[in-house]
This record gives structure tokens, C-alpha cells and sequence, in this order.
């Protein structure tokens, strides 16, 4: 009977720590992924799905003279991604568009799948290592929202009255548990 009693108290013991520990680790997501492929915004995406062998051909009036209308966003700052506490690779560029909005563009992002991801514009200083997975939440930062996906290309739009000399690192920031996956100096 001893027995028995123990080994309810254990499975109840063992569901009650399940119930609160799956949630808040969420550990699958450490083999799920998930892929964003955003165009810089104003681009114009070319679609080259035909099943005709022959290649495409534009062709235009001869009273309309070609020129280019195009502006194309202008490089504020750069940077490249550094790992902290999970492998993160690929740059950030805070871009001028056309238009005169700003965005945060994140190229060919590679980095682990986690709860509650942002993406951060800080002032903290980017230190590798260990020392770096905890500063950016110690001074000025600004949230420019949840990570889109923790694989390729994606934009965020940084406020207007956001005065960027104050910024100078973006992190990838787990706000569950107060951590950086990967950040980069903005330049």
C-alpha cells in the first residue's frame, strides 16, 4: 500500500512540474523552425515560374522612353550577428526608404527556434561570450516586436521618433528568460 501511495505521489508530482515546465521551456522548440523570406520592401519580386523553355522578353513602345524610376533604400547602419547563448549568424542594416520610413532589414538569419523572441534595437554594447548574453536589457532599448521566424530574411520597421545615435546594437532577445540569442554592432 506504501508502495502504491508513493508512486501516485510521484506521477502526480511528475505531471504538475510537466504542466508548468512545457510551457515555459517549450522544448520543441529546439527542433522546430520556422523560415521567413520577406523582400526589401519597394522591390519588385520576379517571378521566373514558366513552362515555356524560351527566356522572357520585355518588350516597350518605342514612344515611351525607358528610365528608371526605382530609388533604392539607402544603408544608415550595419552589422553582422555574433552567437550568445544559441548559434546566431547573418547581418542587419537600418535602411532609409524611399519613402522616408525606416526599417531594421535582418539578412540570412540563422539562429535557434525559443519562446517569447524579440528583436531589440539597445545601447548596450555587443561583448562576445558569456559576458554578452544579459546587457541589453540593462540600459535604453526599444522592441521593434516578435521575431518573424528564426531563418531568413525579414524587416521591421523602426519609429519615427526613434534617434537611431542612441541605438547602436540589435539583439535577438529572449524576453522569456532575459537573454540574448545573438546580437551585432550596428556601424
Amino acid at each position: 500500500m506504501q508502495k502504491r501511495t508513493a508512486g501516485i505521489a510521484a506521477t502526480a508530482v511528475a505531471v504538475v512540474v510537466a504542466a508548468v515546465a512545457l510551457p515555459l521551456f517549450q522544448p520543441w522548440r529546439l527542433v522546430t523552425d520556422r523560415v521567413v523570406d520577406e523582400a526589401l520592401p519597394g522591390a519588385v519580386p520576379i517571378s521566373t515560374t514558366s513552362s515555356s523553355t524560351t527566356p522572357p522578353t520585355v518588350s516597350v513602345a518605342p514612344e515611351q522612353p525607358t528610365r528608371p524610376t526605382t530609388q533604392h533604400p539607402k544603408v544608415l547602419l550595419t552589422g553582422k550577428l555574433i552567437t550568445h547563448e544559441h548559434r546566431t549568424s547573418g547581418t542587419v542594416a537600418v535602411l532609409a526608404l524611399p519613402d522616408g520610413s525606416r526599417i531594421l532589414r535582418i539578412e540570412n538569419l540563422d539562429t535557434s527556434d525559443g519562446p517569447d523572441l524579440k528583436v531589440w534595437l539597445s545601447d548596450a554594447k555587443v561583448v562576445t561570450g558569456r559576458a554578452g548574453w544579459h546587457v541589453f536589457d540593462d540600459g535604453k532599448y526599444r522592441s521593434l516586436g516578435s521575431l518573424k521566424g528564426n531563418h531568413g530574411n525579414q524587416n521591421y520597421a523602426v519609429p519615427h521618433d526613434l534617434k537611431l545615435d542612441s541605438f547602436r546594437s540589435v539583439a535577438i532577445w529572449c524576453d522569456r528568460f532575459n537573454v540574448s540569442f545573438g546580437a551585432a554592432t550596428l556601424t
